[in-house]
């Protein structure tokens, strides 16, 4: 690993419920590569030097040989668990919890395994190389800026171009000024209407009105290790709140919203031209195959991803 060169931290522990089975591991491409496997193409070749996963306990062993075999000789790789009871001190698992805490916990899970600046990304979705070139020249250029808080920064699609013929999609609905993140709040179920608009469940599970060309956080962000701290304090007002709720999740646009509106961080939107699709429902796959295949007929990736 490059010194300085970032880590790239894929969250793979998703249940896969609405899909029917583990997302991370679907062929996708011409010879059976995963979305993962274009991930970490993507970062590799951006100047990343390390990837962690986050897992669940269940898959730890076959998933683990999987990407050390497929990954360990190009760039640092490690594997952390992601644990229902790795809460706060004070805070147990209530009975009948069964559902993981969310993508802010999931992250924690990897605070003992990473020190420098990270990306942070889902493991179902294909982000495109132009987005994590972005984040890279963010990490490079970031320490110019003023030390007077944390610098953080997440890249930014338009929602109409992230939604699924499948079903509804959940994502963090952003407010932007002047090319900083003013606030962002998670939104459900979104489903585009034969109008070009765009509607979906609040945190309130209202139904409301979203415009297509809001910005969509694809869950894409970039942090230093300073966020972890950050993340366990919000999390523990989290649990004193909602912790007894059986599905409530504490989710990354959550901690971010907090630490925007009261001015501990700053999150740049990076806006990228890069081609975002995922694979939340079994309707996505066919969809995704063929965008795979019309990006190497394009010549944005070999053929063979790893000669």
């Amino acid at each position: 690993m490059a010194a300085g060169a970032p880590t790239l931290l894929v969250l793979a522990a998703g249940l896969g419920s609405r899909f029917g089975g583990l997302k991370q591991c679907e062929p996708m491409g011409p010879n059976g590569e995963t979305l993962l496997d274009y991930a970490v193409f993507d970062a590799r070749r951006a100047g990343f030097g390390r990837v962690v996963f986050v897992i669940r306990e269940d898959m730890a062993n076959a998933f683990s040989a999987d990407v050390d075999s497929r990954y360990g000789g190009r760039l640092g790789v490690d594997c952390v668990q992601q644990h229902l009871d790795d809460l706060p001190a004070g805070f147990s698992v209530p009975r009948g919890r069964v559902k993981p805490w969310g993508t802010l916990h999931a992250v924690l899970a990897a605070r003992g395994s990473i020190h420098g600046p990270f990306a942070v990304i889902n493991a179902d979705d294909f982000y495109g190389q132009d987005a994590y070139l972005r984040v890279a020249e963010f990490f490079r250029t970031s320490h110019a800026r003023p030390a007077d808080k944390d610098h953080y920064c997440m890249v930014g699609y338009a929602l109409k171009h992230t939604l699924s013929g499948g079903g509804g999609v959940n994502r963090g609905i952003c407010v932007a000024k002047g090319g900083m993140l003013a606030a962002v709040e998670e939104h459900f179920d979104i489903v585009g209407r034969a109008d070009g608009r765009c509607d979906g469940l609040n945190l309130r599970r209202e139904r409301v009105e979203i415009p297509g060309e809001a910005v969509a956080s694809m869950n894409f962000w970039g942090f230093t290790p300073a966020i972890f701290s950050q993340m366990r304090e919000h999390l523990v007002a989290f649990l004193r709140e909602r912790g007894n709720e059986p599905q409530a999740e504490c989710l990354i646009p959550s901690v971010i919203d907090t630490l925007v509106r009261t001015g501990r961080a700053d999150c740049r939107i990076l806006p990228t031209e890069a081609h975002w699709f995922g694979v939340t429902h079994p309707h996505d796959k066919p969809e995704g195959m063929r965008n795979i295949l019309a990006l190497i007929a394009a010549g944005t990736y070999p053929e063979v991803l790893w000669p």
